[in-house]
């Protein structure tokens, strides 16, 4: 008799203790779903990596404010250009997107970190991985995919597609390894001749830091006093080959010699911000130029020929994506401290899909430039001109 009250009494417990668990659950779903923008955390601090320095008596600070609307527009911005990259993928695999084609997901920390450290009428020039910094520039999702997909409504008017995209104060998207290099220095002589306060930023990566023109760059940088923030962005292949094959040193940051580096943790967004704020504060303090080695990682292959896991494992990716990942990392840190919601953060999400779809229908639907605007654009501000075709009797026309 004593037993079977004892197991009665259990399951009357248990059925008390789910109906309570459940009218908390619903009671927290009701708080949930009423939270204001006054339940969460305005602003925190987060310790960051600490940089390697060279040729510095102080790095960038140990530590980062983040405010609530940053983080916001922070995860906003990297999953755009997650999302973005990934429709990219999938147009060049439907044959919609040809030609050369380098996608940017797994470094979207660089792109928007370094953009939070300096000014939008700062200057920017990079290779060939150009839409993350297209769009941090101040290009649209809708004008970046339609360039990929050559149409009218591209940012270069369908005739740059993914190497060539460009906006005010953004110079490219360049297809020569490392010949943007010494012309972000060129901008930089600008902004000093002119006697703004600006400068240019300067990317390339660990596949171009081995070449010649760039150790011309740095010494002239260097004489003149440019401000010229250099940046290598080392994903740790150049194409197909690992660093450790390719240089003699790996120490990019250090390649500069009598320029001052920095070596950054380029796949969290506020180290990359902090660095770059630091880097700014240096140029612009007339010290001259200054180096910071982005230490990042590229999810796809080189390029679209190119299936990435020849020369590195599934495994090392994998690796990469569950310990580094740039949007996880921004996310966790949020989600952490209170900053934002997992509802909030999954509206987002849901809004950088649709704008994503809606760009990819324009750029397949935006028709393609007629042959008559071919030549257009060779000069600025000149008048019209004459240009032969592919043959002496094919005349074009050029207007500014």
């Amino acid at each position: 008799m004593q037993n079977m009250l004892t197991v009665i009494s259990n399951v009357l417990r248990g059925s008390a203790s789910k109906n309570g668990a459940q009218a908390v659950s619903e009671g927290t779903r009701v708080v949930v779903s009423a939270r204001t923008y006054a339940d969460f955390t305005p602003q925190a601090t987060f310790d960051i990596k600490k940089c390697d320095v060279h040729r510095l008596e102080e790095g960038p600070p140990l530590q980062a404010v983040l405010t609530r609307e940053e983080g916001l527009k922070y995860y906003r911005t990297m999953q755009t250009m997650r999302r973005m990259e990934l429709k990219a993928d999938q147009l060049y695999k439907q044959k919609i997107i040809r030609g050369f084609c380098h996608l940017y997901d797994g470094q979207e920390a660089c792109a928007v970190g370094i953009e939070a450290g300096i000014n939008l009428t700062d200057h920017l020039i990079t290779a060939y991985r150009a839409h993350g910094y297209t769009l941090t520039r101040g290009g649209t999702v809708r004008e970046i995919m339609a360039e990929l997909t050559g149409r009218r409504g591209g940012i270069a008017k369908g005739k740059g597609g993914s190497m060539h995209m460009y906006t005010k104060n953004f110079y490219g998207g360049n297809g020569i390894v490392g010949a943007q290099v010494p012309l972000g220095a060129g901008v930089a002589l600008a902004c000093k001749y002119q006697g703004r306060n600006e400068l240019c930023v300067t990317l390339y990566g660990d596949g171009a830091a081995n070449q010649g023109q760039i150790f011309e760059t740095y010494n002239m940088a260097s004489l003149w006093k440019l401000p010229c923030i250099f940046i290598c962005e080392n994903n740790k292949y150049g194409m197909g080959t690992s660093v450790e094959r390719a240089a003699a040193s790996t120490d990019y940051y250090k390649r500069g010699d009598f320029i001052p580096g920095l070596r950054v943790d380029g796949m969290d967004v506020l180290c990359v911000r902090e660095a770059s704020k630091f880097a700014a504060d240096h140029c612009r303090s007339g010290k001259g130029p200054i180096l910071i080695e982005l230490q990042t990682y590229r999810y796809h292959g080189h390029s679209m020929s190119d299936p990435g896991i020849s020369y590195r494992t599934r495994e090392e990716i994998q690796e990469v994506r569950s310990k580094s990942d740039p949007i996880s990392m921004l996310k966790d840190r949020m989600l952490s401290n209170n900053m934002a919601s997992v509802e909030e953060l999954k509206e987002i999400d849901v809004e950088v899909r649709k704008e994503i779809e809606d760009a990819a229908q324009f750029a397949t639907t935006d028709p393609e430039p007629p042959l008559e605007e071919l030549c257009n654009h060779i000069f600025y501000n000149e008048p019209p001109m004459e240009v032969r075709g592919t043959n002496p009797w094919m005349k074009l026309k050029s207007v500014s």
